[in-house]
This record gives structure tokens, C-alpha cells and sequence, in this order.
């Protein structure tokens, strides 16, 4: 079974108005074709690396750069301290 992609076209006005809409749109798959009185003249595509990867979290860059409460203090006890510090 074939996946149909929508496939739009914008006039340059319309795409200078509403870029980001578009590349959201050809970004969720969709193809954006940008015409000039009618004819086409560019086409929208994902750069190969605009792909979004998930954020790996650094747990040994975090344990070093945290702060450590003073004294045995949980932070409960932390918070209420800066706050009553004024």
C-alpha cells in the first residue's frame, strides 16, 4: 500500500507570508511547491540533518556542575532558607 503525500502550491506572495506555516507543513510531510504566476519555481524539502534527534542528558555533566545542599539540608529545608533570607 502507497502513501499519497498532499502536494500544495503557493504563489511566492502567499509563501513570503507564511513561511513558517509552511515549513511546518513540509516538515510534517507535506510537499510545498512554490509557483510563480502559476508556474512552479521551487519546492520545499528537509534539509538531511533538520531531522529532530532527542536530547541525550549528560548525568556525569549534571552530577558535577549541581549544587549540593549545605549541611545536610533537604531541599525543603534549602528553599525556606532562601526565602527567609530577606
Amino acid at each position: 500500500m502507497a502513501i499519497l503525500m498532499a502536494m500544495s502550491s503557493y504563489s511566492v506572495a502567499e509563501a513570503k507570508n507564511n513561511l513558517p506555516k509552511l515549513l511546518d507543513r513540509m516538515l510534517a510531510g507535506e510537499a510545498v511547491t512554490i509557483t510563480r504566476r502559476g508556474v512552479p519555481v521551487a519546492r520545499l524539502e528537509p534539509a538531511q540533518d533538520s531531522v529532530p534527534t532527542p536530547k541525550t542528558v549528560d548525568l556525569a555533566w549534571f552530577r558535577r556542575v549541581r549544587a549540593k545542599p549545605a549541611d545536610g539540608l533537604n531541599a525543603v529545608d534549602l528553599v525556606r532558607e532562601m526565602r527567609d533570607e530577606d
